[in-house]
């Protein structure tokens, strides 16, 4: 590594030619050698603080974004958390020179992707875009760095907040095991530590803060000295320095930051604590306070999880999920800036107690400090982090990230290096002195997570209570904070406008086919040593159409290929991949069977060994078989505690009809696999994979002449003829009902409007030009159905629409999480945009974004080798030409407002479509008994309970937004 640090003096101004210039100080240039594993970088520092990383890569034609503050939840108070996630959304809510709701438009707009993130410690927004759109990302990041407070008004506060609230009900309160990690962080760390609340926050915390208390959060932590501008891509540094100066250099430096400090959480016994959850499996999580990230500690640790319960070869795993007495059981040691948790998760079956599965935890332990720490353990831990590692560098995003949160944490963008180092050194003896340092002997929080009504399983009764004794509220500086803007001698209020367009790379690739009928696609990839590869069987579930009794065949046949091959154990086979750094993950989906295969490239002779084993030796042990029947049964069983599920499988019934195999989870139900036999599964193996029907993609550091002689074995892969079941044929809807599901205590309501069209994938016919119409409708963040439920009524979290077709037709949904109030209204306003698009179509200025935002968009979508392989599946799996990427461009560059109507008026029946909503009966059920439809009520297998006629007035009021005059809307 080259390593050049220059700090520029007054010896260097006369050499810059602006005088502003001259005052921005080069501190560090890193480049790389050869393919070392580094990612190269110009480190600068504004006079007002603000560090900016600029990392150059010009393989693609695209630029990522990153602004890191170095605030998260760990910055609030008692009484308010939530701020730092409440402020990530008041971020995207317009700024002076940006109007309200225009960054997503904006960027979108450009070709481009955006989001935010709030964890413990930083928040960060981000966008990626083609390269040419650089300068107006630097303007709206610093527009809303500077320029932020005056647009912030109580209506744009009231309704984010109600966003904010329907995120903690999607993802917490409505989710299985949702408030684990809150009842953890609450008693695991002490009352007032900065951990032991989360991010997203108390809902009373939220309903209490005002406006104000936002903006001083704002001032107090969003000052370019606290941030970190990360740029990489298709850029050049002085390009970069040149922007970041003329945006971000005039806006004012704000307080000083200091790093937060606080003692390691000292627990002076278990802590036994409980909830009860609408659950099947109880959970036991077992949490010992640990260190810091980046602590010489951690990797140890990290090692230590993984060889207790990281995969297949830990301990948890043969002695918990292995003799069936857990459906999970697994270790990890997240860690943060301020503190680590050594978290061990087990969810027994059903008919198991908490106290016997945590005496096995102890008993495991016990069994770890007498086996000791291999060195197996070592070399599948080493390899296993090296390649994770490298597979985060094969994206600008991935390595922009990278470089923000070294700088973020560490004040040098430079540690990737040393984290290679400090994972390739960790030893058998640093292992087992963190197991007597951290876990033997100590204490930890006890989480019992049971069933309704059975409160008796629990580990042992809750013995600790939180107390508020020695609490002292941190003094953070808020009082007389004052907003200070940037004065500028140019104009903010105009946008930028894009660079050169950039030359679109669509990957070259190559084809190939073996004598026994298998298709192989491919293209090189060499930004990171390695290789993906992707075997698509085609068939899966839907082959059980030819009995479906034994649905659910095809995930437990694939299951069982994961398992032991004739010639290997399991646990043989996990450490030889763990050892390679590879994986092989056989999966069943709808239509296929995939074997997806990760591998360095050093390693990929060793790996399709491997691939070989599981592929043409699975041993179809009896055991495996019926564990694995027991933990699909269970997952069954499961399905009726996850809203989500329960919606997505009532829903396809509808669509498709109970005759029909797609109206059949891919894992299939209690009563069909019940019925399969270890014979049933051979036998599927046997008749139905084939290479006749498979295709092979392979992305990555490799050329064709190179890695087909590897391919050799596959010439030992006799074809067989394999008969695709018939398409599924459209179903007719009479009229639009609404079909209810009782969730009982249901935060949230699921939402599912649609039908089943008569239109398979195409590329380039009416397809695709479908996808452009629905665009506006509900496909981009900025379309009708989003903005009006989540962004001007603040119902969901996010809500959207979209046409899905593979070979066979499929449906139209939109779709939405809401928050349970909102149910009716919400129907309402899902029926009104489906209406009013269909009736006037697409605006002017909405046609032009489509053209605008899909017609850049392409230059991201080819970049990581995950993306490729994407691509190249299209190509192989529906036979398209080459140039299919040019021929849709020319299609969008053509389409009028008029094609987009007729669409629009054709494939949106708004008077015939599936309504089903899942959510709280007694709740819900009053409101939408009141908008005209037919209402039909369905058990959580999607049978019928009652059907209650509808009103005789039609439902006139469906096109309107105006809800019933009896309910106020929202409420």
């Amino acid at each position: 590594m080259k390593k050049a640090t220059v700090y520029l003096s007054l010896l260097l101004a006369g050499l810059m030619t602006d005088p502003a210039s001259a005052q921005t100080k080069l501190v560090e240039k890193v480049t790389r050698q050869g393919k070392e594993l580094l990612i190269p970088y110009e480190k600068y520092v504004l006079p007002n603080g603000l560090t900016v990383v600029v990392h150059e890569d010009h393989s693609d034609p695209i630029v990522h974004v990153d602004v890191t503050y170095h605030v998260g939840s760990a910055r609030e108070e008692i009484g308010k958390s939530g701020f730092a996630h409440f402020f990530e959304h008041m971020m995207f809510q317009g700024s002076d020179h940006v109007a309200d709701d225009e960054h997503f438009k904006i960027v979108t707009e450009s070709g481009g992707t955006l989001n935010g993130s709030t964890n413990r410690d930083r928040t960060n927004y981000y966008e990626t875009l083609p390269s040419n759109q650089l300068e107006r990302a630097l303007w709206l990041e610093a527009d809303r760095m500077g320029f932020l407070l005056d647009a912030v008004t109580q209506k744009k506060f009231e309704i984010q907040r109600a966003t904010v609230k329907n995120e903690r009900g999607q993802n917490y309160d409505n989710r299985p095991y949702g408030l684990a990690s809150e009842y953890v962080a609450k008693n695991l760390f002490p009352y007032g530590h900065p951990y032991s609340w989360l991010t997203i926050g108390y809902i009373e915390d939220l309903n209490r803060v005002d406006v104000n208390d936002l903006k001083n959060f704002f001032l107090r932590w969003y000052g370019p000295n606290n941030a970190v501008l990360t740029v990489g891509g298709d850029v050049t540094p002085k390009q970069v320095v040149a922007m970041a100066e003329k945006y971000f250099g005039s806006i004012p430096r704000g307080p000083e930051v200091t790093k937060t400090k606080v003692p390691t959480p000292v627990l002076d016994k278990d802590r036994y604590v409980s909830y009860e959850d609408n659950v099947r499996f109880p959970m036991l999580q077992i949490v010992f306070p640990t260190v810091p990230n980046y602590h010489p500690d951690e990797a140890p640790l990290d090692a230590l999880a993984e060889i207790l319960g990281g995969g297949k070869n830990s301990l948890f795993y043969k002695n918990l999920v292995k003799p069936q007495l857990a459906v999970q059981a697994n270790a990890g040691h997240p860690a943060t800036e301020l503190a680590g948790q050594l978290t061990m998760t087990i969810l027994p079956f059903p008919d198991k107690r908490l106290d016997s599965t945590e005496a096995i935890v102890r008993r495991t332990l016990a069994e770890f400090e007498r086996r000791g720490v291999t060195d197996d353990d070592i070399a599948q831990f080493t390899a296993t982090r090296e390649a994770q590692l490298i597979d985060g560098l094969s994206s600008v995003s991935g390595k922009v990230s990278q470089l923000a949160a070294f700088q973020t944490y560490l004040g040098t963008p430079n540690y990737l290096p040393q984290e290679f180092k400090r994972y390739r050194e960790v030893t058998k003896a640093d292992v087992m002195r963190v197991y007597n340092q951290y876990v033997k002997g100590k204490n930890a929080v006890l989480l019992t997570v049971y069933p309704k009504g059975k409160a008796d399983i629990v580990a042992k009764p809750d013995n600790y209570t939180i107390s508020t004794a020695g609490y002292q509220a941190p003094d953070y500086g808020y009082k007389s904070l004052t907003y200070a803007k940037a004065k500028d001698s140019f104009d903010r209020s105009v946008k930028p406008g894009p660079g050169a367009n950039p030359a679109l790379k669509v990957p070259p690739f190559w084809t190939d086919k073996l004598p026994n009928g298998l298709k192989v696609i491919g293209t090189r990839n060499d930004e990171i040593p390695s290789v993906t590869m992707l075997f698509t069987i085609k068939g899966g579930h839907l082959l059980s159409a030819n009995d479906p009794s034994k649905a659910g065949i095809a995930q437990l046949t694939a299951a069982l290929m994961n398992e032991a091959t004739e010639r290997f154990s399991n646990e043989e086979l996990n450490t030889k991949l763990e050892k390679l750094g590879a994986s092989i993950d056989i999966r069943a989906s709808t239509e296929d069977i995939s074997v997806s295969v990760e591998s360095l490239t050093k390693n990929l002779d060793s790996t399709l060994a491997l691939v070989e084993e599981k592929l043409f030796r699975p041993k179809f042990a009896a055991d495996d078989f019926d564990r694995l029947k027991k933990q699909q049964l269970e997952l069954i069983a499961n399905q009726s505690t996850q809203p989500v599920v329960i919606a997505n499988k009532a829903y396809n019934k509808l669509l498709y009809g109970a005759s029909n195999i797609r109206s059949v989870p891919v894992s299939g139900t209690a009563k069909t696999v019940e019925a399969i036999t270890l014979d049933d599964v051979k036998a599927f193996y046997q008749k139905y994979l084939s290479p006749s029907v498979t295709n092979l993609i392979i992305v990555g550091d490799v050329e064709q002449t190179g890695v087909m002689p590897k391919l050799a074995f596959l010439n030992k892969w006799a074809a067989k003829p394999v008969a695709m079941p018939k398409t599924a044929v459209s179903r007719k809807i009479d009229k639009t009902r609404i079909y209810l599901i009782d969730k009982e205590r249901a935060a949230q309501s699921e939402i599912r409007v649609g039908y089943l069209t008569d239109m398979p994938y195409d590329a380039t016919g009416e397809y695709y030009k479908t996808s452009l119409a629905n665009y506006m409708l509900g496909g981009a963040f900025s379309s009708r159905i989003n903005m009006n439920l989540r962004e001007d009524k603040g119902w969901t979290y996010g809500a959207r629409s979209g046409f899905s077709s593979t070979k066979t037709p499929g449906p139209f949904t939109a779709q939405a999480g809401v928050k349970a109030a909102a149910t009716d209204s919400s129907v309402v306003e899902f029926i009104k945009e489906i209406t009013n698009y269909g009736k006037t179509g697409i605006t002017d200025q909405e046609l032009t974004f489509v053209k605008s935002s899909l017609g850049q968009v392409d230059a991201l979508r080819y970049e990581t080798s995950l993306q490729k392989a994407y691509f190249l599946s299209r190509i192989i799996d529906y036979d398209l030409p080459r140039n299919y990427v040019e021929q849709q461009s020319e299609i969008l560059r053509n389409i009028t407002k008029a094609q987009i109507d007729a669409i629009a008026k054709k494939r949106l029946p708004v008077n015939n479509m599936i309504i089903t909503v899942v959510g709280n009966k007694e709740l819900i059920k009053p409101g939408l008994a009141k908008l005209g439809y037919e209402l039909v009520e369905l058990d959580k297998e999607g049978e019928p309970i009652v059907t209650a006629t509808a009103p005789a007035s039609a439902p006139a009021k469906m096109g309107s937004s105006t809800p019933p005059a009896d309910k106020k809307k929202g409420n």
